[in-house]
């Protein structure tokens, strides 16, 4: 089995710059993005729920209404990864192509 290898907390504060709303909590990427409504949160969630699955790497979701919460860490490498980083990036993209901020 390959090893993955994990940023440590100095490079992921550092790599935070890039991905800009993106906070890192309790050794997490994590972010809220915020919808017009109900729908578009919903959209948002299938849309990033495919690109995940194709991605094998899935954030922890969470739904209030029109805000979508989103965590990314690795949980197989216990801490963050380079799929955390480019999970955390597709979602800011997508969130915006689906009117989120």
């Amino acid at each position: 089995m390959e090893k993955i290898t994990t940023i440590d907390e100095k490079e992921a504060r550092k790599r935070l710059a890039e991905l800009p709303g993106w906070t890192l909590e309790d050794g997490a990427l994590r972010r809220q993005f915020t919808f017009d409504g109900f729908p578009a949160a919903i959209s948002f969630l299938v849309r990033l729920g495919f690109s995940a699955e194709a991605a094998d790497h899935h954030p922890d979701m969470v739904v209030n209404y029109k805000r979508v919460t989103l965590s990314y860490v690795t949980h197989s490498a216990k801490g963050l990864t380079e799929k955390d980083f480019a999970g955390a990036s597709e979602a800011s993209a997508m969130a915006g192509r689906v009117g989120g901020s």
